[in-house]
């Protein structure tokens, strides 16, 4: 089968300019695990702080490729039941009602016990058929005609157990399910799991990904970010803003500000009508880079020595 995005993944430049085409800004590490990921059909262990875009690969990924984004938040407990595929228990119970009130015509004249248990038997199979079964997302990936970019998000709040079953599916992209049969991908969805690394994962389901981790960018490829996300902040502003970012970033705080923070930052700025970072205004929108009043006291003296150091190492944006 000849599927039309399939071409668009040429070649690793390809796929950096069509991220860039969707809004993300990919250095050449993450676009290289995309484009793998597609010839080799494996699928991405995306590793890395909260904020650093992991979440907004695969958005991007779909957005460029033109294919339906498939996710499944992960936590603890998570089962089969509701990451594959479950039965609409209502809709059964309601036709065994409907069965019951014509039990007389469903087992007609049988002349036995045997024979109308038989007859029952054919007629229980049709509550475990198509029309009553409720597919979850990973079912839902495996059955998409022209494929799909699945993102298993925080697969490490998942349990180990979850984990080994995730691996099973991963490794032929199919499922088997009792009543129905084995389903199989027709084509290969391209599958991204993300990991804050709030526990380790298993060897296996490393083995079975490429790696990659995505950490704070240096301040050229986070300018990038901000010129993309942000394209109403002055040049001097998208200058200063992520010099003074990359400051904060060298201090002992208990959360270091990630991109999520710096676009959040540069949205703010643009809306306050700043052309510049100054002692003021620093102070004043501290809280959204920082999320702990700890780190806020901690930096708040240091403001105008940033500041200070930011204006001198300004990156140009290129």
């Amino acid at each position: 089968m000849s599927i039309p995005w399939h071409g668009l993944l040429s070649s690793i430049e390809a796929t950096e300019a069509g991220l860039q085409s969707a809004g993300y800004i990919a250095n050449r590490p993450i676009s290289t695990a995309l484009y793998l990921a597609h010839h080799l059909r494996k699928p991405i262990l995306v590793e890395g702080p909260a904020g650093v875009g992991k979440t907004e690969l695969a958005k991007a990924a779909a957005a460029w490729l033109g294919l339906p984004l498939i996710r499944m938040q992960c936590y603890e407990g998570l089962d089969e039941s509701k990451a594959l595929y479950e039965w609409k228990y209502g809709k059964q119970l309601l036709y065994t009602q409907v069965l019951k009130d014509r039990l007389g015509s469903v087992l007609g004249e049988e002349p036995g016990l045997d024979a109308a248990m038989r007859r029952l038997h054919g007629v229980s199979d049709l509550f475990f058929s198509e029309e009553f079964l409720e597919p979850r997302p990973l079912l839902r990936a495996l059955r998409e005609p022209g494929g799909a970019v699945l993102l298993i998000d925080e697969v490490d709040k998942a349990d180990q157990e979850f984990e080994a079953f995730l691996l099973e599916l991963l490794s032929d992209y199919q499922v088997s399910i009792p009543e129905i049969g084995t389903v199989r991908a027709e084509v290969a969805p391209l599958v991204l799991l993300t990991s804050n690394s709030m526990r380790d994962l298993g060897d296996a389901l490393k083995r079975r990904c490429l790696h990659l981790h995505i950490g704070l960018p240096e301040a050229r490829l986070e300018a990038r970010i901000i010129a993309s996300r942000v394209p109403g902040a002055s040049e001097d502003l998208r200058r200063q803003l992520v010099a003074f970012v990359q400051q904060l970033r060298t201090l002992d705080l208990k959360k270091l500000p990630s991109v999520s923070e710096t676009i959040d930052w540069a949205r703010v700025l643009v809306l306050l009508h700043a052309p510049q970072l100054d002692h003021g205004m620093v102070r004043e929108t501290l809280n959204v880079l920082l999320k702990f009043e700890s780190d806020i006291e901690a930096v708040a003296p240091q403001v105008n020595d940033l500041l200070l150091k930011a204006r001198r190492e300004a990156v140009p944006v290129r």
